[in-house]
């Protein structure tokens, strides 16, 4: 039986959708930039539609346009290796995620399964952790990632995440303390170990969060620009997110080139745009489980 549309019930449903208007604006904002003539946008600054409907901002993103087409269009002229840095942030994201969920799932097992002395207070200075800016960590971690020899190396992008973090560790324990101690003393009564216990049991009853937790890792890498930028400014490892600011620092008419800088935004995130919509019923369901334990 459907409830009664009282006074507050609208006041609240208006509330609502006004607040999802004003978080949806930007994309649009972002599209109607993208699909614009870059040429053509100073002139018609609160048009709410594309300006001068093109695809010349995705040509020139993708480098399917000639310079002069560029340049005509109001773009830098300049070559824009897309393909080189999709291929660069798909590297980085999934060698980072795969090390990180794998670690992280180790460090968990040890914190909710095993009796060690000093668990507990070990666990605690890992939550205390979360309480860390990671920028105060930046600095220490560029001054070894230099003495080590990796600037502008993949290694020295992937190494600073490729452990652990306190989170993961947090929201991987929550899952594993839920599972029935009785599976593991049957393993151990069969002769099974710690390494086939942890293999052959928690992981595969933690898909579900190993999968949550895999997908917010790859989302958060491939979102990360301040560290990229710090220590892979080459070009054959410069990272989409560093290359969007490149890109937009370029100024061949005397401002950026908004509707190439859009469209190349939205190529960028596109795939965690699907990848998220696609498993953001698992991951609210999965983070709102790992508060309840």
């Amino acid at each position: 039986m459907r409830k009664a549309l009282t006074p507050s019930r609208a006041v609240a449903w208006a509330c609502l959708i006004v607040l999802m208007l004003l978080t949806l604006f930007p994309f649009y904002w972002m599209l109607r930039t993208a699909f614009s003539d870059n040429t053509q946008l100073a002139g018609h600054p609160s048009s709410l539609l594309p300006v001068e409907t093109t695809l010349g901002a995705f040509k020139r993103v993708l480098g399917l346009a000639t310079v002069e087409e560029a340049q005509a269009q109001g773009g830098s002229g300049a070559s824009v290796n897309f393909w080189l840095y999709l291929r660069n942030s798909l590297v980085v994201s999934t060698v980072t995620t795969v090390c990180q969920v794998f670690f992280s799932a180790m460090a968990a097992y040890a914190f909710a399964r095993l009796r060690w002395p000093g668990r507990d207070k070990v666990f605690a200075l890992f939550l205390a952790a979360l309480m860390v800016p990671p920028i105060f960590t930046t600095l220490p971690n560029f001054v070894l990632i230099k003495n080590l020899g990796l600037l502008n190396s993949f290694a020295g992008i992937i190494l600073p995440g490729a452990l652990m973090t306190p989170f993961a560790i947090f929201f991987l324990r929550q899952f594993f303390l839920g599972i029935n101690r009785e599976l593991e003393e049957a393993a151990m009564i069969d002769g099974a170990g710690h390494r086939k216990i942890f293999f052959g049991i928690i992981i595969p009853m933690s898909a579900a969060p190993i999968a949550t937790l895999a997908i917010l890792t790859y989302i958060n890498s491939w979102n990360d620009y301040f560290w990229p930028l710090l220590v892979g400014q080459q070009e054959n490892v410069r990272v989409l997110t560093v290359a969007l600011g490149v890109f937009r620092s370029q100024t061949p008419q005397g401002g950026p080139d908004w509707a190439g800088l859009m469209a190349a935004t939205l190529v960028a995130a596109l795939p965690m745009i699907i990848l998220f919509l696609a498993f953001a019923k698992r991951i609210t369901n999965s983070i709102g489980f790992s508060g309840i334990k």
